[in-house]
């Protein structure tokens, strides 16, 4: 490890992971082969699988999953609650008792854009391409390429074009 990247002692690193400089890992998992680029916060509670790659400036909050082969691009933000607040009722600040965690799924093969923001209680199906800039309000269908704010599906992927990417 390099000096200046924050890993906390509960964090679980792979066989092989390539960590870049001023990263923030505390209590989760990192599979084997994967690779970290700078910037990068990944809380506890969250999972990355074996050969993804994370892209710089990227937050992955606790309640993530990302399974195997998945492409995170650069600042892509992960939410896990759908009706945040800083304060409870009565008006004191919330701790972590005050609140769920909503959990999302990334599948397998998965390719995330640069600047995406996926919400809490979804899943990206295997092998779907989300557009960069783009919004993720609900399930995404496996291979399909979806785009805009909310994403919308805008065509599938045809194995033929799946086969020439693995």
């Amino acid at each position: 490890m390099n000096e200046f990247c924050s890993i906390a002692p509960d964090v679980k690193l792979g066989k092989g992971v390539r960590l870049s400089k001023f990263i923030n890992l505390y209590g989760c998992e990192i599979g084997d082969e994967t690779k970290i680029g700078a910037f990068v916060e990944i809380q506890k509670n969250a999972k990355v699988g074996r050969r993804c790659k994370i892209s710089s400036h990227t937050f992955i909050c606790e309640g993530v999953a990302i399974e195997d082969n998945v492409f995170i691009g650069h600042g892509v933000t992960f939410i896990n609650d759908s009706y945040p607040r800083a304060t409870t009722p009565e008006g004191e600040l919330q701790t972590e008792s005050d609140w769920h965690v909503e959990t999302t799924v990334i599948k397998r093969g998965a390719s995330i854009g640069s600047g995406a923001t996926i919400l809490s209680k979804v899943v990206v199906g295997e092998n779907s391409v989300v557009g960069a800039g783009s919004v993720v309000t609900r399930d995404v269908p496996p291979n399909v390429i979806v785009a805009g704010s909310p994403a919308k599906i805008l065509r599938s992927i045809t194995s033929k074009a799946r086969a020439k990417n693995d």
